[in-house]
């Protein structure tokens, strides 16, 4: 059973697909909303969960205070599911896009807060590559926070010019990195921690 960690909808459980995705654990997922709370990127946000799957980072992060959160789901069954959880929860501010993640960012651009990927593991490094340099174009705030969430065994990502990575984290077999837009001349750089 997958359950929401925290927040306004926190022990309430969450439908999830019966193939075809990889919800993240609620041990990840607690350890990584501490994180994201600690740096002060949750409440009041606008959140962007590409590969949402069932919904179950993005609903975490509505749950915890976020203002405005966008699931993207190719997969229609599990982008009806999205919907089925987010109505069942009943967190407002939530939107499911039920398209592929690279044919939403050609879209106009909305500046996140905090970006959410959390791929299928099939999903090659050069295909993450492109969304990462994509969310380059405008889909992230300047003092937004991307992570990404693969297995531990996944190479680092490949950071585009203009995102650096600021931090990463192993939870079991699964590995979180955080990275930042690059500081433009003249502004400090983001700090790892």
């Amino acid at each position: 059973m997958t359950r929401i960690v925290a927040g306004s909808a926190g022990g309430r459980s969450l439908d999830v697909p019966r193939s075809g995705t990889r919800p993240t654990s609620e041990r990840v997922r607690e350890a990584l909303f501490s994180r994201l709370d600690h740096l002060g990127v949750v409440r009041g946000a606008v959140v962007l969960d590409l590969y949402a799957g069932s919904g179950a980072l993005g609903l975490e992060a509505a749950s915890r205070g976020a203002r405005r959160v966008t699931l993207v789901e190719a997969a229609r069954p599990a982008a009806a599911l999205c919907r089925k959880n987010a109505a069942g929860l009943g967190l407002g501010g939530v939107t499911v896009v039920g398209a592929r993640v690279l044919t939403h960012l050609a879209g106009p651009p909305l500046a996140a807060d905090l970006v959410l990927l959390d791929p299928p593991y099939e999903i090659g490094e050069d295909d993450l590559a492109e969304v990462l340099a994509r969310l380059g174009d405008g889909w992230v705030a300047p003092d937004g926070v991307v992570v990404v969430e693969r297995s531990r065994r996944s190479p680092e990502p490949a950071w585009p010019a203009g995102m650096v990575r600021t931090d990463s984290r192993t939870y079991g077999d699964t590995q979180v990195w955080f990275a930042e837009p690059a500081p433009r001349s003249g502004e400090p750089a983001p700090q790892s921690g």
